[in-house]
């Protein structure tokens, strides 16, 4: 649940500071704090600075925090016009972290400056304040953590109540408490029922491929994965959101490996350790089509969940096997911790069969690409120099920053089997990230595909406007990306 909000365009006054004990102070670029008018607490910020011997244009980068005379905590951040959205983001996550370390149930935020400064300074704090103000799943017997129930904010009045940013916050929300779900908790199983009760609140159609009508349908790459599991939960979930004014229909695609032990290829321990995140993909998905419903944008969505475990066992799939995947391709398998794309496959085709206008999936897919990116960016794939060129500026606008990667394919010939029509991986794992896209691309009949290899799922210290390390990163990008293709 998000902190319920309240707004007043009158700016925040040492009367107002007095209703929550912490406050948030977001300030216009400016040379000095008695330079900004109708600033409450002028006095205390500059004492503070001068204390710390800091400049009043550093808080752009680092906040501050100071006890005011009646006792509140307030933090200082600054905007500055030149910096990207992330830095943005960035710098307002910081100041609220100042005051979120103490788990305030209320706060209040003043905004200052022009009518634009303070807008865009309303929409930062808010949605930052939302997102972090919520409490993730954790299972410790005493926790000091609770969630931000109210916030007062004085600068701005969003006549709609930052209708689609609460919508992105509902949808990173979910994603985060999906994917730090403890493995004994979101089994294949227990994440289709949760499904299935999002589907009943939200009022979306809901099919789901179980594995006795994926072997009928001969969708041998995703039963392959799956089979290795003793309980046979696993299964392909389409969700369907529909609206009346839509004009294109969208697939968005989702990796759901619950749990990923590498198969009989098995991880060490090392690389084991976080594998229930391996589901995050799936969670992406989600986090958008729940905030795309909640904000109404007029686009037809349909959400492919791939939900499976890649376990050991004596049934499980092994190297030099050949399987035949949903659209008749066979697969010579070379890796079995290449499950990701082996679940994927079957699942862009069951999208691909649909004709959307436009498909999209999303996984956590390889550690090439977290290797050539570390964990603050993403890597996307794209069809067309449009579709990359919209993707990126879906990044930029949201905070959540993608970088592009050839598809070129010359790159198949590393994928060329004696065997099979296609090798599933290389053994040599040179631009494996690369590779994985030519893969996937074979199975989404040429249409107009954007793959997003989600290096930047997980970020110590948090990332952009997130303060903890699951950043659910893609949401924000999928909601500007839908935006942008609905009001082109």
């Amino acid at each position: 649940m998000l902190a319920k909000l309240e707004q007043s365009s009158a700016l925040l006054s040492t009367s107002d500071a007095k209703r929550a004990d912490h406050v948030l102070l977001v300030l216009p670029k400016a040379r000095s704090a008695t330079a900004l008018s109708g600033l409450p607490f002028a006095s205390v910020l500059d004492t503070a600075l001068k204390r710390r011997r800091k400049t009043l244009d550093e808080l752009a980068t680092s906040p501050l925090a100071a006890d005011l005379p009646q006792g509140a905590l307030a933090a200082w951040v600054m905007l500055d016009p030149g910096q990207s959205p992330f830095d943005q983001q960035t710098a307002v996550r910081k100041g609220l972290q100042l005051l979120f370390a103490e788990s305030p149930k209320e706060i209040a935020i003043g905004v200052f400056g022009d009518g634009k400064v303070r807008q865009r300074a309303a929409e930062l704090a808010v949605y930052a304040a939302w997102i972090n103000g919520t409490k993730l799943p954790e299972r410790k017997k005493k926790s000091g953590a609770v969630p931000l129930e109210r916030m007062w904010l004085y600068g701005h009045r969003a006549a709609d109540g930052f209708a689609v940013l609460r919508a992105r916050a509902m949808g990173n929300t979910l994603c985060r408490e999906l994917t730090v779900l403890p493995p004994n908790e979101l089994t294949p199983g227990a994440y289709r029922e949760r499904v299935r009760k999002l589907a009943r609140a939200y009022g979306w159609a809901c099919e789901e491929y179980d594995l006795k009508r994926l072997r009928r349908m001969g969708a041998g790459a995703f039963v392959a994965v799956a089979q290795g599991s003793t309980e046979e939960d696993a299964a392909i979930v389409r969700l369907r959101y529909r609206h009346k004014k839509a004009k294109q229909t969208l697939a968005l695609v989702g990796k759901g490996i619950c749990f990923d032990t590498g198969g009989h290829n098995l991880k060490t321990a090392r690389y084991m350790h976080g594998m229930h995140e391996d589901m995050n993909g799936s969670a992406v998905a989600l986090g958008i089509l729940l905030a795309a419903g909640e904000a109404g944008l007029p686009l037809n969505l349909d959400c492919w969940l791939a939900l499976a475990q890649n376990h050991l066992s004596p049934t499980a799939y092994k190297q030099n096997e050949v399987v035949t995947a949903l659209n008749g391709t066979t697969i010579e398998i070379v890796h079995t911790d290449a499950e990701g794309r082996m679940v994927l496959s079957d699942t862009l085709t069951l999208a691909a069969r649909a004709k959307p206008d436009l498909i999209i999936d999303f996984a956590t897919l390889t550690g090439s690409m977290h290797v050539a990116l570390g964990d603050r960016y993403s890597g996307i794939f794209a069809t067309s120099d449009e579709l990359a060129r919209q993707a990126i500026a879906a990044g930029i606008s949201a905070g959540e920053r993608v970088c592009t990667f050839p598809l070129d394919a010359d790159y198949d010939t590393a994928l060329e089997s004696g065997v099979a029509d296609v090798k599933q991986c290389t053994m040599e794992g040179q631009a494996d990230h690369i590779l994985a896209a030519r893969f996937l691309k074979r199975f989404t009949d040429d249409r107009p595909w954007i793959h997003v290899d989600l290096s930047g799922s997980s970020c110590k210290g948090g990332l952009g406007a997130v303060a903890t390390d699951v950043t659910g990163f893609g949401v924000g990008w999928g909601v500007s990306l839908l935006r942008a293709l609905v009001n082109r």
